[in-house]
């Protein structure tokens, strides 16, 4: 074990888990994870990552820090309103713990630029709150054969999945495609409670630690569905679809599509 002093005393609580200890500490600090969007779901597992000692954490996220945001998205601060959220992340994480290598990507998640987004990284994390840039991350880690933990949030509801495409269904077995646009209220149309967000980003923050440490149950074709109303949990399990358009044996879906610039598109020419 190579920890100091000061990482030992850090992380003594993890340490004296049977199934982590000094090498699990060591693979945890040599761990690489992407966590796309930093608002109500990315903020948490942010935060628990960084805690847990994740050597480098890259936060992808082009919005700007509002003050309509804290009420759920707690890496971010009252002082940090109007300052980009990947940098108000960055700092609070390098507050929080300065073994944490973290890489501000200030920038919006693309058909161009994602598979470049995740290459370094061994697992990526979907924190995003919207269907086009959902359906993105997927197909690009499926096309690359990249651990993905997906969660979503709505009002009082949310759900969680970990998409390994080669041993489990990907996010298209669950959803085909897309809806149109309108057709699901945002949370900013249909509002979200706070605590929801944080529940399922720590869940999150829970499936990479364990995928990091190879321990445990992975909610591989699996989806966990929470209900904050009745304090429910319930699982279903999700079969990998065979005519998958991106996961089967035989994809339709071979090149990585921008399903938001698509449906502008659309609208404006049904305008």
């Amino acid at each position: 074990m190579n920890l100091n002093e000061s990482q030992i005393e850090r992380y003594s609580r993890q340490l004296i888990l049977p199934h982590v200890g000094g090498k699990g500490q060591e693979k945890i600090l040599h761990a690489r994870v992407l966590v796309v969007g930093t608002g109500g779901l990315g903020a948490p597992c942010a935060l628990y990552l960084a805690a847990a000692g994740v050597g480098t954490l890259g936060l992808v996220d082009s919005d700007k820090v509002e003050l309509n945001n804290l009420q759920r998205q707690i890496i971010h601060s009252t002082l940090a309103v109007g300052t980009p959220k990947a940098e108000s992340g960055k700092k609070r994480i390098s507050e929080l713990n300065p073994d944490v290598n973290v890489v501000a990507h200030n920038l919006k998640a693309t058909s161009e630029n994602i598979l470049d987004l995740i290459k370094p990284y061994d697992i990526v994390v979907d924190g995003t709150d919207n269907f086009p840039t959902r359906f993105l991350i997927n197909d690009a880690c499926v096309m690359v054969n990249k651990p993905l933990v997906h969660a979503g949030i709505f009002r009082f509801d949310g759900q969680i999945m970990t998409i390994m495409a080669k041993s489990g269904p990907c996010y298209r077995c669950l959803f085909p495609e897309p809806p149109p646009p309108g057709a699901v209220p945002s949370c900013q149309e249909g509002g979200i409670l706070g605590a929801v967000a944080g529940v399922l980003g720590v869940l999150q923050a829970n499936e990479v630690l364990k995928f990091i440490l190879g321990i445990g149950e992975l909610l591989v074709g699996k989806l966990l569905i929470f209900d904050a109303l009745t304090s429910s949990f319930r699982t279903v399990k999700v079969p990998k679809d065979k005519d998958c358009a991106v996961c089967s044996d035989h994809p339709t879906i071979s090149k990585l599509i921008d399903y938001e610039e698509q449906a502008c598109q659309i609208k404006k020419e049904k305008e």
